[in-house]
């Protein structure tokens, strides 16, 4: 009989499961399986430090509702969602746009709007323009590309985080043009503090972290043949651009709103302008979204 110890358990385990048919899920649990172990035995996990950590993570599914998705925020905070972003990134034949976060506010079906509309229902704020061009990665633009646009009202708020969240507002899904172009109305977003009354915020709180995101505006962009494209926009100025807490700014996606640009679809407006490259898709290429609608996560789960 095996003398199962400190050292000897990770290959118990291994053996185990070793018996697994499906080869991708073999291999990813027996990955884990030995990382996990090597962190309890690196750390000298006590019974009641680990009786914490499960008591962490049942609180963190407790929170979650079909309107909020607490597991995406623990892994965007825990820099997880833009590591899985970065090997998604170098898994693409091509180099496209940088990928950014789907985060926990994504929702399906919003509402369609025609080019030039705005997406917010009250744009009290400071209205802005975002205009720009769908191209391959040569500048050959791809027309009619599905655009889903998605971001804080003027208060720094996403509809999810409204008294009813059913209501979708400061979202939509627009089409580009015959030319691969887009033009939308919306309002500057606000840099906001990522939800901080559960789990995750304790987290945060207890690593005396700030917890906030400068803002951005999110995208989800596709057309058949190429790589969906889940990013963003972070404008400038930003106090949180250098430390966002999920770690989803970077570089070339940084954009300032401009007055004086005389190619604006929007005079008098100031705006944005962003093109945006799409990748070829690949045979292999699978879903680049690290995150759902938290009412599809939970629909899963049952």
């Amino acid at each position: 009989m095996r003398s199962i110890d400190e050292i000897t358990i990770t290959d118990a385990a291994l053996d185990q499961m070793s018996t697994t048919t499906n080869p991708r899920l073999k291999e990813i649990m027996e990955v884990a399986v030995r990382h996990l172990h090597a962190f309890a035995r690196e750390a000298s996990l006590t019974p009641e430090e680990w009786l914490a950590g499960i008591s962490f993570v049942t609180a963190v599914g407790q929170a979650c509702t079909p309107y909020r998705q607490e597991f995406i925020l623990l892994s965007d905070t825990l820099g997880l969602s833009t590591l899985v972003n970065c090997l998604h990134d170098k898994r693409s034949i091509e180099n496209g746009t940088k990928t950014s976060l789907l985060g926990p506010f994504y929702r399906q079906d919003a509402p369609q709007f025609n080019l030039g509309d705005c997406i917010g229902s009250d744009p009290g704020g400071q209205e802005i323009g975002v205009y720009g061009r769908i191209t391959d990665i040569a500048g050959k633009p791809i027309p009619h590309a599905s655009i889903q646009i998605w971001q804080t009202d003027d208060d720094g708020m996403y509809d999810l985080q409204k008294q009813d969240p059913s209501m979708m507002d400061f979202r939509g899904c627009f089409n580009a043009d015959a030319e691969g172009g887009f033009h939308i109305r919306t309002v500057r977003p606000l840099g906001y503090l990522i939800p901080l009354d559960g789990p995750v915020g304790d987290m945060i709180r207890a690593q005396r972290r700030h917890g906030f995101r400068p803002a951005h505006i999110h995208f989800l962009i596709g057309a058949p043949g190429y790589r969906e494209l889940v990013t963003a926009l972070y404008v400038n100025p930003d106090s949180h651009m250098d430390s966002d807490v999920v770690f989803g700014s970077t570089a070339s996606l940084v954009v300032e709103t401009r007055t004086d640009d005389s190619n604006s679809p929007f005079p008098g407006l100031p705006t944005i302008h962003f093109d945006f490259s799409l990748a070829k898709a690949a045979v292999e290429d699978t879903s680049g979204r690290v995150g759902a609608d938290p009412a599809q996560i939970l629909a899963r789960s049952h």
